[in-house]
């Protein structure tokens, strides 16, 4: 299985090209979703989906119907150049939403 990058940003992209990591890069919700469709139409050997923070959160509803799924690919979210858009404890915030437990 191989891995696949949706991007909204070019730098993001040339470096998971280097990583070997093939990718699109996307502008708007619109061509967001139309890559992601055509990942999941026509790239049967894609196991891990990376995309990047901005662009996920243009997206809302696609981005939680695939972490819903029961199939491949694996979403994987990444910040950018510019860092993580998300609050130093979003991990345990998730933890909490997910199962009711919350950690301190």
């Amino acid at each position: 299985m191989r891995g696949f990058l949706v991007s909204d940003n070019h730098d993001t992209l040339v470096l998971l090209r280097l990583a070997g990591i093939p990718g699109v890069l996307v502008h708007g919700p619109e061509e967001t979703a139309e890559a992601i469709e055509d990942v999941l139409s026509n790239r049967t050997d894609v196991g891990i989906l990376v995309i990047t923070e901005k662009a996920a959160a243009e997206i809302p509803a696609l981005v939680k119907s695939l972490r819903e799924r029961d199939e491949p690919p694996l979403l994987v979210e990444i910040p950018d150049r510019h860092g993580s858009r998300r609050e130093s404890d979003f991990l345990t915030g998730y933890i909490r939403d997910a199962i009711g437990v919350r950690i301190e």
